[in-house]
């Protein structure tokens, strides 16, 4: 059997391939192991969310198909949020409720883009963007890392990318796998940019739930032809903390959302209702529990990186914030695959190496500390202490 000369390029799912290794790893007596792998939240959905959903399993509607598009009623919901969020959102006709966010990612470059084309994907790259692109055919022109600026985009470098095959700049805000957060102003130049060049600005905000202070993500929506240049994909997921419902959305102008629909139909149909649902309740419900949460992710983090740069911990950090760290390992003679596999076998760490995440990032570690308890955060730390110092 052939198969696509794409997809035969594409990496392996990098959080299977690490996971695989625990099955050759014997476990360490009196050290459980420490998942710093997958950023998934550990805490459960708020109670009353729970609750809602429960009463409505009964209903025969729940288990049918909805538009393709998702329920006007959450679409309803999610528009309001928007607007409370951003201080202006889309309006219902340019939301469409996704299987997740890479579901949402799926349908906008298929939407942008054909085999052939070009978009530019800022480094270090969340891993699924760039394996979506390569199994497409559609090529990943790096912008590169500027660890001086951690990670931050570079909008001259961008600039000095963009070609006549060039359909979109993508980034990720804040960051996965850095944590950093794009400034307003930088988003505001980018989107100047894409719009100089009529191409899309393509903003994965997957994490924008979990900003300091609460403050609007950017205001991009504010634009009055927003929708020419801008298409942001979203994950309620994270913010409601419901990463295995998929809850995601893709968010664009009505005319996008039109073409978006006829791969929506033909790959998926629709989101499922009860996530769909979810989405709704959490929406139109939860805008505290959303923010409590938020406060506690920051509190990790800054206890997180208080103690990553205690005195003895060779273990360089480089960038963070909400569930994620940046760090460079001491061990230049390994790649990053092999730091993380001597964290695993020698200190029950797992986490990801930095070249999943893009060329040249051999040297790094992606570190998702958001997963765990902020009490477990000391004794983590400890073990990349101990190991460096080995």
């Amino acid at each position: 059997m052939k198969f696509s000369q794409y997809i035969t390029k594409v990496q392996y799912p990098p959080i299977t391939e690490v996971k695989s290794w625990l099955a050759g790893t014997p476990p360490q007596a009196g050290r459980p192991l420490v998942d710093l792998c997958q950023a998934v939240p550990d805490y459960a959905p708020a109670p009353e969310l729970v609750a809602h959903l429960h009463g409505l399993l009964d209903d025969p509607l729940t288990s049918r198909y909805s538009p393709d598009e998702g329920l006007p009623e959450a679409h309803v919901a999610a528009s309001a949020w928007y607007a409370r969020r951003y201080g202006a959102g889309p309006g219902t006709d340019e939301i469409c409720l996704t299987i997740g966010a890479s579901q949402a990612f799926w349908l906008a470059m298929v939407t942008l883009c054909q085999a052939g084309d070009e978009v530019i994907v800022q480094l270090p790259a969340y891993f699924d963007h760039p394996m979506a692109l390569q199994s497409l055919g559609i090529h990943c022109v790096w912008a590169p890392f500027d660890a001086a600026a951690a990670g931050q985009p570079d909008v001259a470098a961008i600039a000095a990318r963009i070609t006549p095959r060039t359909r979109a700049i993508l980034l990720v805000t804040p960051s996965n796998p850095t944590g950093a957060v794009t400034p307003p102003e930088t988003l505001q130049q980018l989107y100047s940019l894409a719009r100089e060049h009529d191409i899309a600005l393509v903003v994965d905000e997957t994490y924008n739930a979990f900003l300091p202070n609460g403050a609007p993500p950017h205001a991009l929506f504010a634009e009055p032809d927003w929708q020419r240049h801008f298409v942001q994909i979203a994950s309620f997921g994270k913010t409601f903390a419901l990463t295995g419902y998929r809850a995601g959305a893709l968010v664009a102008g009505p005319d996008f959302i039109h073409q978006a629909l006829k791969v929506q139909d033909s790959m998926v149909v629709c989101a499922p209702r009860i996530t769909q649902q979810a989405v709704r309740f959490g929406c139109e419900r939860l805008d505290a529990w959303v923010a409590a949460n938020s406060v506690m992710m920051q509190r990790r983090h800054d206890r997180f990186r208080e103690l990553f740069d205690a005195p003895g911990n060779l273990f360089q950090l480089v960038a963070s914030g909400g569930f994620f760290a940046w760090v460079r390992h001491p061990w230049p003679q390994l790649t990053g695959r092999q730091a993380a596999r001597r964290l695993v076998e020698q200190a029950s760490l797992l986490c990801l190496p930095g070249e999943v995440f893009g060329p040249g990032l051999d040297g790094y570690l992606r570190l998702a500390f958001g997963n765990i308890h902020e009490d477990d955060i000391p004794s983590a730390v400890q073990r990349f202490v101990e190991i460096s110092q080995a």
